[in-house]
């Protein structure tokens, strides 16, 4: 079933990709380069983004700290007076910070909230008068798997990305009937310089650009929730229905000697 109207036609899409400069997000820009897009890269690192943005055939880098109010409206009021609107918009930019009760630490929260849920906020105040002004385009908004359901030591991380969860779903329910689609992209363990600090096994292990594929195709598919990879998510799917008695003892027992998975996109 498609929630969107599928995007089949790629050449010379505006996109404005956040959180381009590594991982998924590099990925990502490479191969909608390949596909004939013009690009708006941006992310906090202006040396990557201008490598990045060099090394593209039709690509800006526009620097950004999703985080600065005035920075998101200052890029976005950039991107505009260049292209004149906007076809699609994927909100990558994200950070980690494991986290459990003992060590609980305020500061990092804030910095989740800030980078995770409070950034896409500032992008969506500036994006939406736009998209409902056009009466077209799509949003992806980039959560995680970890934001289905409650997980050990991630007190920060996992509540900022199931509030994407829930943000991205009403976003569809409103934006629909103004022509303008809606993607929320859930992935797994993917191989990012962030899931490389890990010490533990990352079951299902996949590359920066097979989810960048994932995502290009679940796109074309017209998908709400893009998710992968699928061996891997659709068992936390199944977790996510569970009712508390089965959910709480599951997870229990899977995470009973191993620390928190972080299931991180970024």
């Amino acid at each position: 079933m498609s929630f969107n109207s599928k995007l089949t036609q790629w050449q010379n899409k505006r996109v404005w990709l956040v959180g381009a400069s590594t991982g998924i997000g590099e990925a990502l820009a490479r191969q909608l380069d390949q596909l004939g897009c013009r690009q708006m890269l941006s992310a906090r690192s202006a040396d990557k983004l201008a490598t990045l943005a060099g090394e593209l055939k039709n690509a800006t880098a526009l620097p950004l700290d999703i985080t600065q109010l005035g920075a998101v409206k200052t890029a976005f009021d950039h991107l505009i007076n260049a292209w004149g609107g906007i076809d699609l918009i994927v909100l990558m930019a994200g950070t980690y910070s494991e986290m459990s009760v003992e060590g609980f630490d305020i500061d990092k929260v804030c910095q989740q909230i800030d980078v995770n849920l409070n950034g896409t906020m500032y992008v969506l105040g500036n994006v939406l008068p736009k998209l409902l002004e056009q009466k077209s385009g799509h949003l992806a908004i980039v959560s995680s798997v970890a934001g289905y359901r409650g997980l050990p030591n991630s007190l920060a991380y996992g509540p900022t990305k199931a509030a994407l969860i829930n943000l991205a779903e009403a976003l569809h329910l409103e934006l629909k009937p103004h022509n303008v689609g809606v993607s929320v992209i859930n992935p797994g363990f993917v191989d990012t310089p962030l899931t490389r600090k890990n010490t533990f096994p990352m079951p299902f292990l996949i590359t920066a650009e097979k989810a960048a594929q994932e995502i290009i195709v679940g796109l074309e598919k017209g998908e709400f929730e893009i998710h992968f990879p699928k061996a891997f998510t659709r068992t936390l799917r199944t977790l996510r229905i569970l009712p508390y008695s089965l959910y709480f003892a599951a997870v229990r027992k899977i995470t009973a000697n191993t620390k928190k998975p972080e299931l991180g996109n970024e």
